[in-house]
Order: C-alpha cells, then sequence, then structure tokens
C-alpha cells in the first residue's frame, strides 16, 4: 500500500469513528498520533514533550488541514508533508500565549458550530486520547513492512553489540554501544536498559549506570523507534558458564511466553491475558512472579500502547503487534511479534543467537537464550532448542 493509500486508509477509520460519535473534525498532535496518520512522518522538535509541533485536522468528508506556526510551516509542508495537507499557519508568539489556539483555527476552517475531538486536553474539545489510539491498533500492509525491517535491523543491531560484550564494561558504556548501533540503522531507542551482575538480579527496569560487569549476567533491552513504530526486544549475556537455575527459569520464561502469544487472538482481552500468565508462572512453579513485572502487551506508535493487567478493558485487534516479556529473576525473554489470525511472526531475531522453541497449541515459538560469553561468535550460527 503506498503512503497516501495507507492515509486515506486510517483517515477512513477516524472519520467513520467522528460520525458514529456525532462529531466533526479530530485534531492530532501527539507525536505517535501523527506519525501514524501521516505514514510514518514526524512533528517532533523536542523528544522531551508528547505533543509535536503541528496539529492535523482530520474532517469528516476527506478534508485535511494542518496548523503550524511558521518556523515550522515551510519545512513541514517540503519534507513531512508533501501534497497531502492545506496549511494553516499562525505566528509562533501567537502559538505560544494561546494554548487553545488551535481549537480556535479549528472553528475558522470548519466553522464556528463545529464539534472537535482530540488527542489532548485543549480547549472545549472532547479530550479522546484513548480512543484515538485504539483506531492505530490493526497494522496495515505498509505499517507490517516497516516493523518487519525495524524488527530485522534491531535484532542485528542489540546481536552485533552482544556479541562483542565482554567483563570489564560499563552499563553505560553498553548502552552507548547500543544507541550508536541503533543509529547507525536509522532508529532512536526510546528505551535503552542494562542491567550487570547484582543489578540484573535486583532490578527489573535497570537504568545504565557506571556499574561495571564483571560477574553474572548482563541484560541489554532496548525499543528502537523508527518512522514513528517501535519495536522491543531484550538479549542476556552471562560471564562463563550459564548456571543451571538460570537455564531453567529461561526456559519457564519462554513457556510463559508461548503461552501468551498462542492466547493472543483477535477479541480477547488484555485481562484475560494477563490471567494466562498468571496461571502459566503457577504452573512452572513461580506462582506470584507476574507481580514483579509487567508482561507487556500491545507495542506500535508507543513502547507499549498498552500493557496487560487485570482490570484492563483493552481487546486485541488483527493483524497487530505485540511485545510479551515475561521475567523471572534474573532472566526475561522478549521479541516483538506481529500476531495475525492464528500466526505469530517474531521480527526482532538476531541471526545466529542460540534460541528456545516452545511448542504451544501445535505452534512452535521462538525465543532468545541466554548466551555464555564462552560460546559468543560473531559467526556462529546456532539451531534453536525445543523445550
Amino acid at each position: 500500500m503506498e503512503r497516501s493509500e495507507e492515509i486515506g486508509e486510517k483517515a477512513g477509520r477516524l472519520e467513520a469513528w467522528l460520525a458514529g460519535e456525532r462529531l466533526d473534525v479530530a485534531l492530532l498532535r501527539t507525536q505517535a498520533n501523527f506519525s501514524w496518520m501521516t505514514g510514518g512522518r514526524s512533528n517532533a522538535i523536542d523528544l522531551s514533550q508528547p505533543l509535536g509541533v503541528a496539529t492535523l485536522l482530520v474532517a469528516r468528508g476527506g478534508r485535511r488541514w494542518v496548523i503550524a506556526d511558521a518556523i515550522e510551516m515551510d519545512r513541514l509542508l517540503r519534507e513531512e508533508l508533501p501534497g497531502q495537507w492545506r496549511p494553516v499557519e499562525i505566528p509562533w508568539a501567537e502559538g505560544q500565549a494561546d494554548p487553545d489556539l488551535a481549537v480556535k483555527k479549528a472553528r475558522e476552517v470548519l466553522g464556528t458550530g463545529a464539534t472537535l475531538a482530540a488527542d489532548w486536553p485543549v480547549g472545549d474539545a472532547r479530550a479522546c486520547p484513548d480512543e484515538i489510539r485504539r483506531l492505530r491498533s490493526r497494522l496495515t500492509p505498509g505499517e507490517i513492512e516497516r516493523l518487519r525491517a525495524l524488527g530485522r535491523d534491531a535484532g542485528e543491531a542489540l546481536g552485533e553489540v552482544c556479541r562483542n560484550l565482554r567483563p570489564g564494561l560499563s552499563e553505560v558504556e553498553i548502552a552507548r554501544r547500543t544507541a550508536t548501533a541503533l543509529a547507525d540503522r536509522g532508529a532512536d531507542p526510546v528505551v535503552l536498559l542494562v542491567g550487570a551482575g547484582e543489578r540484573l538480579e535486583r532490578f527489573r527496569h535497570p537504568v545504565p549506570t557506571a556499574h561495571r560487569w564483571d560477574r553474572g549476567g548482563v541484560m541489554v533491552v532496548a525499543c528502537p523507534r523508527r518512522e514513528g513504530l517501535t519495536v522491543a526486544l531484550t538479549r542476556i549475556v552471562w560471564a562463563g558458564p550459564v548456571p543451571e537455575e538460570i537455564r531453567r527459569r529461561t526456559q519457564a520464561a519462554a513457556r510463559v511466553n508461548a503461552r501468551l502469544l498462542a492466547a493472543t487472538r483477535a477479541g480477547v482481552r488484555a485481562s484475560e491475558l494477563f490471567a494466562v500468565a498468571a496461571r502459566a508462572y503457577a504452573e512452572l512453579g513461580f506462582p506470584r512472579e507476574e507481580e514483579r513485572h509487567h508482561q507487556g502487551g500491545a507495542i506500535g506508535y508507543l513502547s507499549r500502547d498498552w500493557i496487560a493487567h487485570p482490570e484492563s478493558t483493552e481487546v486485541v485487534e488483527s493483524p497487530q503487534a505485540f511485545a510479551w516479556n515475561p521475567s523471572i529473576t534474573g532472566t526475561k525473554v522478549e521479541e516483538t511479534w506481529i500476531v495475525d489470525g492464528g500466526e505469530a511472526e517474531a521480527v526482532t531475531c538476531t541471526p545466529g543467537w542460540p534460541g528456545l522453541e516452545v511448542e504451544e497449541d501445535g505452534r512452535l515459538y521462538k525465543v532468545p537464550d541466554v548466551v555464555s560469553t564462552e560460546h559468543l561468535d560473531p559467526a556462529r550460527v546456532s539451531r534453536p532448542k525445543t523445550i
């Protein structure tokens, strides 16, 4: 699907939702929704802010505008939005002085009686961030191809970094190498964690520090983003032989992952999927492990579009991307998958990385294993171990 066709299909979803809600126009300003609606373009300048520097207006009847100030409009029209959107330019100082200016400009082009929805709280527009986010869930063919390409590059990048890890490196140095390998492939990590030794054993979200890896394992976690889309993956390297207890725990985490994927089907509630994980941990001898860390969930234009939990009402779409991340103290498995019908395709695989294959409901699900430094070899190709 060409980008223009993709944009048209997404605008159609949004227009149908507007009609059902008796609304006239949606204002999209979050970086995630801007990238979604434009097929991977960006309104970002300051990555620390969820809102970008331009607002899209998508109105019923196929009408589309972009609101931006004089600093950004020319660049946006030339490099981000060629031929797709009618411009509504505002003075930059006026935009700074009036946080509700986008609503006022929308009514200027649509009429004073227009009813508005927005993906952030603004003026008297109806704030609908969750409803609009759900419209992103079902992947287009173009998004699937971009996710596959990003996943392939991310898997190669982490493999490149992790095959060259040796004790003595600091977590921040490992993080720097990871960020560089991803940047070389045009991706920016929106999440980057590194936990070594006792920090891997103690923390599920180890933000990189000056701590040096001198024993045990080192875990590298990344959520790289490119063209608005995000994938998630984890790799663990062990200094010396991998302890049998860590292997046992990793195999159990792989089984939890397989059960989650087997249950991830269109129409299933996220709360049901959380229950699948909780039962699996208990049956495998690790009861209540799900209370120590979230199990992941849907992924796309955020590092997680939603996370499964006991009260979640989110529902699986198809095709949709998921990153489940079962963890047991000292280990974890995580890949990004595209789930379509009854099939789950891993897109973040690292070529040649030793893996674990788990059979569930007649299907095999492969996840990365914990790898010893004794077996690291840039040219090594390993076959997955079936458990």
